[in-house]
């Protein structure tokens, strides 16, 4: 077996270097992996935080929306984020929830970042047109 294989299994890699190869997979596309290997990292509660937001990040970039938002949620649970970290995970998955269409989980992320930090991004545009979004109802007919 080659080293660059052996070691994608070896218990004795640290999980910041699995961290660092996940980022690195995943700037290279390659998110399955990238995944695997920041599963593998986020053991470490030092690394939970950035290594779930990754996996988020990197179910995302798959087009993996349903599965980016545990990832993100474990990322929030993860060790005492700063207030700045927890609004950016929060907004990308309020983003993730958004384009899922469950507006209500979206709005509620939108307004806890509103509360730590009213001019974040568009979060003010967002939850104004998410609140104003009339229910669709699936049996009405035009």
């Amino acid at each position: 077996m080659s080293d660059s294989i052996k070691d994608l299994s070896d218990p004795e890699v640290r999980p910041v270097e699995r961290y660092e190869r996940g980022l690195a997979l995943k700037k290279a596309g390659l998110h399955k992996a990238a995944i695997e290997q920041l599963e593998m990292a986020a053991v470490d509660p030092l690394l939970a935080l950035k290594a779930y937001a990754q996996i988020g990040l990197c179910h995302k970039l798959s087009g993996c929306y349903e599965e980016a938002v545990p990832a993100f949620q474990k990322a929030l649970k993860a060790r005492p984020a700063s207030p700045n970290e927890t609004v950016q995970i929060l907004y990308v998955l309020g983003r993730t929830l958004e384009s899922l269409g469950r507006v209500a989980e979206a709005l509620e992320a939108y307004r806890w970042i509103r509360r730590e930090d009213a001019a974040y991004r568009d979060v003010a545009g967002r939850i104004e047109r998410l609140s104003s979004r009339r229910p669709t109802v699936a049996t009405k007919k035009s």
